[in-house]
């Protein structure tokens, strides 16, 4: 039987989705798959050099992929309330950071992609998410776009928040902001993009019964280790969405990809991105 290379990130959403997926708790998946973890940027970065069969990937990252991958419609992080923050050390209006340095987590992420089209912010360096709120806190870079977990912390840090991204977004568009999803290679064909998108169904209608299960799992992969973040940062990211992308999601991608392709964020765009 053959196996699938397969990577996705230490976060507590890809890792609950994921654990009855690698840990053999399916009745019905018959496929086998290797598990790669890894930051969503570096996922990125193999799927540029198409090294994985199956992968979670930033929208950003997928907008210059469209035609050696596709969206599967299980295991995306969308929705409301849930987009990077862009945060500092200080309150101060949005257009005065415009020459500053800012720390991205990472050149194709979705935080970086929505920064672009939020406003003209050029001066930014690229880090790993965990780095960034120490980043602002040293004073290293004058603000920063976080992610995952962060977005639980920064206020602790004595951070302040001045956009919320996934906001504007939401405020612009009237739609759920699509963050990263699970996406296969197209030359897997039909037939096999078809079971593998139905075992990630499974997976996660597995986690959605059994939601205490995966926390050791999910624990041995946490940059945040304490229980009620991660339950959070569960709830948060994993939805009706993950479950089923649905057409509201597809859309959302849809103009996510339109809207970066008409500001020349990236050369090709193309309507058939989601599987079947």
């Amino acid at each position: 039987m053959k196996t699938y290379s397969l990577g996705f990130s230490p976060c507590p959403n890809d890792t609950f989705i994921f654990y009855a997926l690698v840990r053999g708790r399916l009745n019905h998946c018959k496929l086998r798959f290797r598990e790669m973890l890894a930051d969503v940027e570096t996922l990125n970065q193999m799927a540029f050099r198409r090294e994985l069969e199956v992968t979670k990937l930033s929208y950003h990252a997928f907008a210059h992929l469209v035609d050696d991958y596709v969206l599967l419609k299980s295991g995306s992080a969308l929705g409301r309330g849930c987009g990077p923050l862009l945060i500092s050390h200080r309150s101060c209006p949005p257009e005065e950071l415009q020459d500053k340095k800012i720390a991205i987590p990472g050149k194709y992420t979705t935080a970086a992609m929505l920064l672009k089209l939020y406003g003209e912010y050029h001066n930014v360096v690229e880090m790993g998410f965990e780095k960034i709120i120490p980043a602002v806190k040293m004073g290293m870079v004058d603000a920063g776009v976080i992610i995952h977990e962060s977005r639980f912390t920064y206020e602790k840090e004595g951070l302040v928040r001045i956009v919320d991204l996934g906001h504007w977004w939401e405020e612009t568009t009237g739609l759920p902001v699509p963050l990263g999803g699970i996406f296969a290679r197209r030359d897997l064909g039909t037939e096999e993009l078809a079971a593998v998108d139905s075992c990630l169904e499974e997976s996660i209608q597995y986690a959605f019964s059994h939601r205490e299960e995966p926390m050791d799992y999910i624990r041995n992969h946490a940059q945040e280790l304490e229980d009620d973040v991660i339950k959070k940062h569960v709830n948060l990211y994993v939805n009706s969405f993950t479950l089923d992308i649905g057409e509201e999601g597809v859309q959302a991608v849809r103009y996510m990809l339109k809207m970066g392709y008409d500001k020349g964020l990236f050369k090709r765009y193309r309507e058939d991105f989601v599987v079947g």
